[in-house]
């Protein structure tokens, strides 16, 4: 068992994404990832929530952003994420003590459309 926990291979558990820095092309450190929203049907993943911002837990800030957005540097161990500064104070975001209502389709809409990513269900 050990054999195959040790061998490279593409998938990776929630639970090792999580905490994972989320840095700009040129290695700023953005913030991390939160959390994985998942497609219940699918099984494929559909968000990825950055936390960034605030000091100690208190003024954070979490941007829902669509998988497709992120990309993944095997070199640095961290998720890229091509931002300018003014697009991400833009960026539809929520925060800490209000989450994004996900129930809302119109709202994922808006966030497919800010960003350029087709959504996950089809649609555009």
């Amino acid at each position: 068992m050990t054999d195959v926990l040790e061998r490279p291979h593409p998938l990776i558990a929630s639970d090792r994404v999580e905490g994972t820095a989320v840095r700009r092309p040129n290695g700023e450190r953005l913030g991390h990832i939160e959390r994985l929203m998942i497609d219940k049907v699918t099984g494929k993943v559909s968000y990825a929530i950055l936390s960034f911002g605030g000091f100690l837990g208190m003024g954070t800030n979490f941007l829902p952003l669509p998988w497709a957005r992120l990309t993944y540097n095997p070199k640095s161990g961290a998720y890229e994420l091509d931002i300018a500064d003014d697009e991400l104070r833009r960026a539809p975001s929520f925060r800490a003590d209000k989450d994004f209502d996900w129930g809302d389709r119109s709202q994922e809409a808006e966030l497919h459309r800010y960003y350029g990513i087709p959504p996950y269900w089809g649609g555009f």
